[in-house]
């Protein structure tokens, strides 16, 4: 199956940030959740994929043609929503959908009359009196009406209400069913990357710190409750964040179905307890501890 995107040791270099050799790959079908605190490098990623940044050097491929070169006709198949939207503000919402659909050779009409049905947008009403979520919406409904294999979101639901955020993110969960159309969603909300994404890509402070399928990652990394004694020391000097309270310590381990044997007994005689992480814990143990990484068998780190 050949990469809908394709990022390959990417580097861009500002006087006070560098995006770090990055690599990023994406396939139809599925969609990319793109995670990192504010200021991490996400937005200057989409940038360089729509070539509206120019890479300092590395390999950009978008359907398997570099942007430079085929610009026109990737941004032709590409639909896309950033963090700002930017609309003629005077004009109405009709108008808006007119005037875009000059830009794309697929536009679909119908498409967009639906969309704006669906999400109960007036096309007579000027941009101006349109609330934030209802401009993103729109973003969406535009992006979506001229049947794009990719799409991509820069912070799509920040500042919107907790109703309009899980509308949008069950309907950017269906984008992908057809197997033929990808997405690629940036976010620091790390519960809308939960919600949604297949594979999930940490970038921290311009490099790519962690990259793998989610729900594998949600099967590793586990927070482990553990009584005095009940836990090998070997263990014990492998978790991330550890804390001490009245019944006993907690840490997060990054391998659990690699030890997760060995902590049975403790787990039958409840000294020892698993407890689920979210994706947030995951981003701030990489933020706080650089979250560690040791080898598949514990008995030699001790």
């Amino acid at each position: 199956m050949d990469k809908i995107l394709e990022l390959k040791d990417v580097t861009k270099k500002y006087r006070s940030f560098i995006l770090d050799n990055i690599s990023l790959s994406l396939f139809p079908g599925f969609i990319l959740g793109f995670i990192g605190p504010n200021g991490a490098g996400k937005t200057t990623t989409i940038k360089i994929i729509m070539d509206m940044v120019k890479a300092d050097s590395g390999i950009v491929k978008v359907f398997g043609k570099n942007p430079k070169k085929s610009i026109k006709e990737i941004k032709n198949r590409i639909g896309y929503v950033g963090e700002e939207q930017n609309f003629y503000m005077d004009k109405t919402v009709s108008w808006t959908g007119r005037f875009v659909s000059r830009f794309y050779s697929k536009w679909n009409t119908n498409m967009f009359e639906s969309l704006l049905s669906r999400f109960s947008i007036s096309r007579s009403k000027k941009i101006s009196d349109l609330s934030k979520g209802m401009k993103v919406k729109l973003s969406l409904a535009l992006a979506l009406s001229h049947d794009p294999e990719l799409i991509i979101l820069d912070e799509p639901t920040a500042g919107l209400d907790p109703v309009v955020r899980i509308e949008l993110l069950e309907l950017l969960r269906k984008i992908p069913e057809d197997g033929n159309r990808s997405v690629l969603i940036s976010s620091h909300i790390t519960d809308d990357i939960a919600r949604t994404a297949d594979i999930v890509s940490f970038i921290i402070d311009g490099q790519i710190v962690l990259s793998a399928p989610k729900d594998d990652l949600l099967d590793q990394w586990k927070r482990i409750h553990y009584q005095e004694g009940a836990l090998d020391p070997a263990i014990v000097r492998t978790l991330i964040n550890k804390k001490e309270h009245m019944l006993g310590s907690s840490g997060i381990t990054n391998r659990y179905t690699r030890i997760k044997d060995v902590l049975s007994d403790g787990v039958a005689d409840e000294k020892i307890r698993i407890e689920s992480v979210t994706l947030d814990d995951i981003l701030i143990a990489h933020v706080k501890e650089g979250a560690r990484v040791y080898g598949d068998d514990y008995s030699k780190e001790k």
